[in-house]
């Protein structure tokens, strides 16, 4: 074996097997996909291992591997088991995104978090990127790595590497889980943090780990009846679309919220045993016809039915006033069932220093603060860029996307729409795009239409872009007396997410209602990894907001 990666493929029966030891494959760590391509399902198995001959003669015996016909083998005088294993994750994360395979990998025995080790970078980089050019040449990948990483898909892998406190937080949950569900009470688990700290990749994982478990005869969770559910139709999307690629997540698996509610109460389905909730700041806090949901609160309802409920929760990415859950109604769930909390803390999704998470969180707490220096290094590179015209940030964020892709405007809802299938459009000077629109079969970020659409939060809460191009809309002001943002909520246009509750009283609801238009800036301005641009419509603000650049 040379200085470079080399490939060999093999069939996949014992006299192919046989010929695996007569390469130079025999003493080294290698990195194997086990294929079947010329069929209508397309199916693959990635591994990695020191001993190719030994492991691929323990597939053949295992009849699912069996159907599979082809082995490509992979090596190089420089892996390691550390780099082998990386590689084998990686791979695994870029086969769920791009699609083309079904796979029948379960989640690894150890943990999938990948510790340093000598020149980590030039395995992920140089070397996986020559192993790519090798399955593209085989025809056994689609797309190319760069637009990979940008897919919703990708970014909520359940193989994704988790840092030591989300590994810490699914080992909590797998134990909770293990330990209560053979319990007469109902338990509940609350996972607390901040958009961007990674709560959906927890769960995303912790949800695969524990299907893949349900189906081990030896395991507390055999045969266990689980669901994850999610109250927003783009990220169920996502969830539904990684099921396709693992072969124990399932698409019924994945519900909304009042759905799972009605099936169980009309016995379609049984009570369950754990349920996820994922975005829950999202779930009813109150009765809504609309949604076909006759009870006092969802949360409650969920909780009823199943053995262990986990609930992910932000109360700064509340955005509707009948999803509204103040710290009391929180506080007495808690309390009237055995109960626990974990909150995540570390920011992953934006690539800036704290100064700058800083400075956005002081601004959706209305007060606007000197710009920071941004430092940008190797472990953080991130622009934040103000603009006296739409039109001008729009021309940016195109810009943009044609150097790094996934960069999209999106805005608060001071702008009109209905949803009568009718185009309508945000215009600021010269700046006229429509807003809002909905329906793709994709998640809107990833269409390629929508660089020249203008997203909403209900487009694009709990996704990542590279840059975000944020519209704050006339309900946005400046008092140049305190100082502060002042808040307008008469010219708020989302007059679903202000439907009037009898629960709240007066000056309550006006509170509420101002924190709603307050969340959903931060919403917005918490989608960019590694930029922010801003533009506010409101000519006070947009003159105080330029005034900040140095």
């Amino acid at each position: 074996m040379g200085d470079i990666l080399e490939s060999e493929i093999f069939s996949f029966n014992e006299e192919g097997i046989e010929k695996i030891q007569l390469g130079d494959f025999k003493n080294f760590p290698i990195v194997y996909i086990l294929y079947k391509k010329n069929s209508n399902k397309q199916i693959a198995y990635i591994g990695q291992t020191v001993h190719a001959k030994r492991r691929m003669q323990e597939h053949y015996k295992n009849s699912s591997r069996k159907q599979l016909e082809e082995i490509l083998i992979v090596g190089h005088k420089k892996f390691n088991q550390s780099a082998t294993y990386n590689i084998e994750t990686n791979l695994i994360n870029y086969f769920i995104a791009d699609g083309k395979f079904s796979l029948q990998n379960k989640s690894q025995t150890a943990s999938n978090r990948v510790h340093d080790y000598y020149q980590k970078s030039y395995y992920n980089n140089e070397i996986f990127q020559e192993l790519w050019s090798v399955l593209k040449e085989e025809q056994l990948v689609n797309d190319d790595i760069e637009t990979l990483k940008n897919k919703d898909v990708f970014k909520l892998s359940p193989y994704k590497e988790l840092s030591e406190e989300q590994l810490e937080l699914k080992e909590r949950i797998i134990n909770i889980c293990e330990k209560h569900i053979n319990d007469n009470t109902k338990f509940v688990y609350f996972v607390e943090g901040d958009a961007g700290t990674g709560k959906s990749v927890v769960l995303s994982s912790t949800f695969n780990t524990l299907q893949d478990l349900a189906t081990e005869k030896d395991s507390t969770f055999y045969k266990s009846k689980n669901y994850l559910l999610i109250n927003h139709s783009e990220m169920k999307k996502t969830y539904e679309k990684i099921s396709e690629s693992l072969p124990n997540l399932k698409k019924k698996n994945f519900l909304k919220p009042t759905s799972f509610i009605n099936k169980i109460d009309k016995g379609s389905i049984e009570e369950a045993d754990i349920v996820f909730v994922d975005e829950a700041h999202l779930l009813l806090s109150k009765e809504d016809n609309y949604n076909n949901f006759s009870y006092e609160n969802q949360l409650d309802e969920i909780i009823k039915r199943s053995k262990v409920t986990v609930v992910v929760y932000d109360s700064k990415q509340v955005l509707k006033i009948k999803s509204y859950w103040n710290e009391e109604k929180i506080k007495q769930i808690k309390n009237n069932y055995q109960s626990d909390t974990f909150e995540l803390t570390t920011q992953f999704r934006i690539q800036a220093d704290d100064e700058i998470i800083d400075w956005m969180d002081a601004f959706v707490n209305k007060k606007i603060l000197p710009i920071p220096e941004i430092k940008n290094t190797s472990d953080s590179s991130f622009e934040l860029k103000f603009f006296s015209d739409a039109e001008e940030m729009y021309q940016a964020i195109q810009q943009k996307s044609k150097e790094v892709g996934l960069s999209r405007i999106v805005s608060t809802f001071d702008y009109i729409h209905k949803k009568d299938g009718e185009d309508y459009f945000i215009e600021e000077g010269t700046f006229r795009l429509p807003w809002n629109r909905t329906g793709y079969k994709d998640t809107w970020a990833e269409h390629k239409d929508t660089i020249n659409e203008v997203g909403s939060i209900y487009t694009i809460q709990g996704f990542d872009l590279n840059y975000v191009g944020v519209i704050l809309g006339p309900s946005i002001s400046y008092d140049e007396k305190t100082g502060r943002l002042k808040i307008d909520t008469s010219k708020y246009k989302d007059t679903e997410a202000f439907r009037k509750r009898a629960d709240l009283e007066l000056h309550e609801f006006e509170k509420v209602k101002e924190e709603i238009i307050l969340n959903s800036i931060n919403v917005l301005m918490k989608r960019g990894v590694h930029g922010l641009y801003m533009y506010a419509s409101d000519d006070k603000l947009n003159k105080r907001l330029n005034e900040l650049i140095v």
